[in-house]
């Protein structure tokens, strides 16, 4: 029977691997404060100073500019669903929901400005990337709302065949009026995150009242029809206060 030698050349394989990415995460680390500091067209130099390396030995982590983008801009994705995916998943009323995923968003933006225009302009590169980070967060979230929205226009009996491009939609309004306000600072964070949130909820609230639906936006929201109807008898759990309306009334 073959023996297996502790430390044989799987494990040294397996070390080394293992060290290398925790040098790359080391390096994407030393790049986001680069950016930080320096801006969107940072170069490698100040890239190299701040990790405290030599050009060479970064390159010896990152096959060229453009992977050393690729790793930051996947790292930027982690720390946006840090921060947005409890506001997805966070219970409440509809009203505050919708504020609080739209603050998360523009939170992570105003904090790291820089690395969001050095990801969005994609100036580092020096080739084409295949792969569109700044797209797939978008999809990534637009995904994430289409469940959140599709459940709930099923829990009132709703076609929720539109659920998918309103997602899309809705992260494509919040991140264009995200890229005027990082150029314009012309209102708070606040401020914006509510006239945002002011707008989707008048356009949920529009679509529900289409079928009838009048919902308080700042009562508890379920997607449990029964727990949502004041007649289904159950006094003891405290769901949204709705009713439905004749549609001819509703608009």
């Amino acid at each position: 029977m073959a023996r297996t030698v502790k430390g044989g050349p799987d494990a040294r394989r397996e070390r080394w691997k293992g060290h290398r990415e925790a040098r790359r995460a080391e390096f994407v680390e030393a790049t986001i404060r680069a950016v930080a500091e320096h801006g969107p067209d940072v170069g490698m130099d100040e890239i190299a100073a701040e990790a405290g390396v030599s050009k060479p030995v970064l390159y010896r982590h990152f096959a060229d500019k453009s992977d050393l983008y690729l790793a930051v801009g996947r790292r930027g994705t982690e720390m946006l669903m840090d921060r947005m995916g409890p506001a997805i998943e966070h219970d409440g009323p509809i009203r505050g929901r919708i504020k609080g995923i739209v603050d998360a968003y523009l939170s992570v933006i105003e904090e790291h400005p820089n690395l969001y225009r050095f990801v969005v302009r994609k100036s580092f590169t020096d080739r084409p990337v295949e792969q569109d980070v700044v797209n797939e967060d978008k999809q990534l979230i637009a995904a994430a709302l289409a469940r959140l929205l599709g459940d709930h226009l099923r829990a009132f009996g709703m076609d929720s065949g539109g659920a998918e491009p309103w997602a899309h939609a809705l992260v494509g309004m919040v991140q264009n009026a995200g890229d005027w306000w990082l150029d314009r600072q012309s209102m708070t964070r606040a401020s914006l995150g509510d006239y945002l949130a002011t707008i989707i909820w008048h356009a949920i609230d529009g679509l529900l009242r289409s079928a009838g639906v009048e919902l308080d936006p700042d009562a508890p929201l379920t997607a449990d029809p029964a727990a949502a109807d004041p007649a289904a008898g159950d006094h003891g759990h405290e769901g949204p206060r709705l009713r439905v309306v004749d549609v001819e009334e509703a608009r």
